[in-house]
């Protein structure tokens, strides 16, 4: 089924049921029967599956089984693989549920395969128009990425690039219902994968850097109803604030920035606590990146670049941690955010654990937002450390760079970005790649909006920038791990990593040279496995990064997850930037 470009949906209602014909499907042996995906079983998922994004609520991408591990990880071969396409980056997660893997490629293609054989069972392809903005292609940051699917009660859930949410049949690939969550023909993009709460989808939204006004939306998973909505940064205040986080944030503002949309779109990280029944959400940066044409006369400038908690039945507005008081720097907080219980000072915390782009690694108590620890995990300059007492970073004179500029680490490509994290509950430790960077920050001297762009009102990129950048003096960096010290160039410069991170502790116990490409996966088998962009997928020691094992796939290489079916575990990942295919390896595989 193809349905048409968001440049056609201008004068069609919001949401669609169809009944379109299937599209071709490969012969395939009769399939056992189904169980259903509901929210018991999302709870608590089977050891051998895979049915949420990070395979549990919690994000914590850690898998039970223990068939392959240290003593035979060595055997670790291709069971099958499977081509796919793509056209650019891979980012996707798989999910696996009854047999069948499900996951996306560039363009927001989505494609279910037999997960025994790698045959492929359907591909649906919604036709995006591609090429630039004047061919009414959909505009977004960094490529035409998607990280995933999620699936509920029969349905595969997608967002697109367009900004609409699809539901599509799982068992045959047909369009079921679809929406348009964000204005027709807007600079909103979706790269996010949706996530499942109490018979809701939950999805963002990109395009910070355009110049929109970000928001996070639940609908009804049966009909597509919009449930609720919350939006991270206020509106004009003179049409009035839509709830009391948004009089709240209001105050934090300065000038006219709705005008430039202000940012804060939350385009990927999501996580959910069935126990306190809240919904945690990273939130984007602001735009445009620079605070001074943003919000000229300073201020906080909620919700940007923080971690907001909700209630998962209404949308309501419980607490917020801000990382990045007043966001500069595009230092985002919308990666991953990990739901786990720690024992800190001899009590049992209920925490959230995040590594956003600013370069520290946080501990928040997921019940109150209360910040319990906060240690730079890469070379950082633009703030000595965290204020435990305030909650806010200490900034260092030359943070807020201005006209002037400076050079400063993180540079706005972040410390960590979007690969996912994973937990191993037997050494107690958080596995991310990540990587060390610096660039100068500038302002421009004057700032116009300009609708289908790039608006961040900083000379990032130009001539100026380049020119500022050759004779820059590097500023000093502080707070960097011993273990991994940064050396900042006139060039802007970046060096990969993979680290071990305690959480209780809050420093690194190992670090490793890695090219980063996508995230991590944990097994009880004690095997961390991971992919370089150089295309070695690879399983490390979870205690010292040893590297246990290692097989050359495509460049461009995902996050992989592991499921077991019929007695035999698999390892799944997708690769290749051009071309695109799913691997899936197990013992001994031909």
């Amino acid at each position: 089924m193809t349905i048409r470009s968001a440049a056609s949906l201008s004068s069609l209602p919001l949401v669609w049921l169809l009944a379109a014909p299937a599209p071709a499907t490969a012969q395939q042996p009769p399939a056992p029967a189904a169980s259903v995906i509901d929210d018991a079983r999302l709870r608590t998922p089977a050891s051998g599956e895979w049915i949420n994004h990070g395979r549990d609520f919690a994000e914590t991408r850690h898998s039970p089984l223990t068939q392959i591990d240290q003593s035979n990880v060595a055997r670790l071969a291709p069971a099958w693989s499977v081509e796919v396409g793509s056209q650019g980056k891979i980012e996707t997660t798989p999910i696996v549920a009854n047999g069948v893997l499900y996951g996306t490629s560039t363009y927001s293609v989505v494609y279910a395969v037999d997960a025994r054989t790698g045959a492929l069972k359907w591909r649906w392809d919604p036709a995006l128009v591609k090429g630039g903005i004047a061919d009414g292609a959909a505009r977004f940051c960094c490529g035409p990425v998607n990280r995933g699917v999620a699936v509920y009660k029969g349905k595969v859930y997608v967002g697109l690039l367009d900004g609409r949410l699809v539901a599509l049949n799982a068992d045959t690939g047909r369009v079921v219902w679809a929406i348009q969550t964000t204005p027709v023909g807007s600079d909103y993009s979706i790269t996010g994968a949706p996530r499942i709460v109490k018979g809701k989808v939950l999805i963002g939204n990109g395009g910070g850097e355009y110049g929109v006004r970000g928001y996070l939306t639940a609908y009804d998973a049966e009909t597509g109803k919009q449930a609720w909505r919350w939006y991270v940064v206020p509106g004009d205040p003179s049409l009035g604030a839509e709830d009391r986080s948004m009089e709240q944030a209001i105050r934090t503002w300065r000038g006219q920035w709705w005008k430039y949309g202000g940012g804060g779109t939350p385009w990927d990280g999501l996580s959910y606590d069935p126990e306190s029944n809240m919904v945690y959400v990273g939130t984007g940066n602001g735009s445009p990146w620079a605070r001074d044409h943003r919000s000229p006369g300073g201020g906080d400038n909620l919700y940007l670049s923080s971690v907001v908690a909700l209630d998962a039945d209404t949308g309501r507005y419980v607490w917020h941690y801000q990382t990045t008081p007043g966001d500069d720097w595009d230092y985002n907080a919308a990666q991953q955010m990990m739901l786990l219980d720690l024992t800190i000072d001899g009590r049992v915390r209920k925490v959230l654990v995040q590594a956003p782009k600013n370069g520290f690694f946080y501990v928040i108590d997921r019940l109150t937002g209360e910040l319990l620890s906060a240690q730079p995990y890469v070379a950082v300059n633009w703030a000595t450390h965290i204020d435990l007492k305030t909650g806010r970073p200490v900034e260092t004179p030359e943070a807020r760079y201005g006209a002037k500029g400076a050079r400063l680490s993180p540079s706005a490509v972040g410390a960590h970005h979007w690969p996912p994290m994973a937990f191993n509950p037997k050494t107690g430790l958080v596995y991310f790649p990540g990587q060390e960077t610096n660039m100068l920050f500038q302002n421009t001297p004057t700032f116009e909006f300009e609708q289908g762009r790039w608006n961040t009102g900083t000379a990032r990129g130009t001539a100026a920038a380049a020119a500022s950048a050759a004779t820059a003096t590097p500023a000093p960096v502080a707070g960097a791990p011993a273990a991994a010290p940064s050396t900042p160039t006139p060039a802007a410069s970046t060096r990969g990593f993979f680290v071990a991170w305690d959480p209780v502790a809050n420093k690194e116990r190992w670090r490793i040279d890695f090219r980063p490409s996508g995230g991590a996966l944990s097994t009880e088998g004690q095997l961390i496995f991971a992919g370089q962009s150089t295309g070695a997928f690879q399983a490390l020691d979870p205690a010292s990064g040893r590297v246990l094992w290692s097989h050359m796939l495509d460049s461009g290489i995902a996050t992989p997850v592991t499921y077991e079916l019929d007695g035999k575990q698999y390892v799944a990942v997708m690769s290749g930037i051009n071309g695109g295919k799913v691997y899936a390896f197990t013992l001994d595989g031909k």
